[in-house]
């Protein structure tokens, strides 16, 4: 490959995955995480051409979970990665090298040994070689990987292993983006929520705003609730009593 064609193909590269996240931003998905991460994964495997599939690991303090993967083969084997602690997907996301991206080769060969328990079950499942890029901006502690799959040994080469690290490096930012949405979405709800439980309780006990908190917050206390759910339950009830009297 001479050195216009390297030039042509980065070029190729960048404007592919610009259309891809753009794609993704038009349609507003950041502020749906599901639908972000499941559009994420399919603008990734169609980015990379000898990918048959992929998915998405996302880590916690050491609790592992597996989502959105394009079809059943790789849910399955997303989540065996998960129940063992042991695969590319899950050290990717967890303690991800230098450059992002951890690559398995071959793993009815090589790459077999190094995780015993995975690889018979990935190849008996038609998957040889596994692609993982941490997905780097996830908020709480949490960490993420993209996963995609291939039937051959040696699927991606140089080329495939650039631009999934770069696409997952950017898909990370739009992700810490969604993350963010969701808990500003959940702290707006709880203030409402909130908010309307102390205005049934100023009403129905004659209290003040400041009163009407406390209260709240005590209860929350003595049954060991969180302060969200103890409003949720004030709301809840005063539905069900509206409309029992309707």
């Amino acid at each position: 490959m001479t050195a216009d064609d390297l030039r042509s193909s980065d070029n190729d590269l960048m404007v592919t995955m610009r259309a891809a996240l753009q794609d993704l931003i038009d349609k507003r998905s950041i502020r749906d995480r599901d639908t972000l991460l499941s559009q994420l994964v399919t603008a990734a495997v169609a980015l990379v051409p000898t990918a048959a599939g992929g998915g998405i690991s996302r880590t916690e303090e050491r609790d592992v979970r597996s989502s959105h993967a394009t079809d059943p083969a790789v849910r399955r084997l997303d989540q065996l990665q998960s129940e063992l602690g042991e695969g590319p997907c899950v050290e990717a996301a967890d303690e991800p090298p230098e450059n992002g991206v951890l690559l398995a080769r071959d793993l009815g060969g090589e790459d077999a040994c190094r995780w015993p328990r995975f690889a018979p079950c990935a190849v008996d499942a038609g998957f040889r070689s596994i692609l993982s890029a941490s997905m780097t901006g996830s908020t709480g502690g949490r960490r993420a990987a993209l996963n995609l799959y291939a039937a051959e040994p040696d699927a991606f080469d140089e080329h495939a292993v650039v631009t999934a690290g770069v696409f997952a490096g950017h898909a990370g930012a739009l992700l810490y983006g969604a993350d963010h949405a969701q808990l500003l979405g959940a702290a707006l709800d709880s203030r409402d929520t909130i908010g309307q439980a102390k205005g049934i309780l100023m009403e129905r006990f004659v209290l003040d705003s400041d009163e009407a908190f406390a209260l709240l917050v005590t209860s929350s206390q003595d049954t060991n609730m969180k302060l969200a759910d103890v409003a949720r339950w004030v709301v809840t009830e005063a539905a069900e009593r509206r409309a029992e009297r309707e």
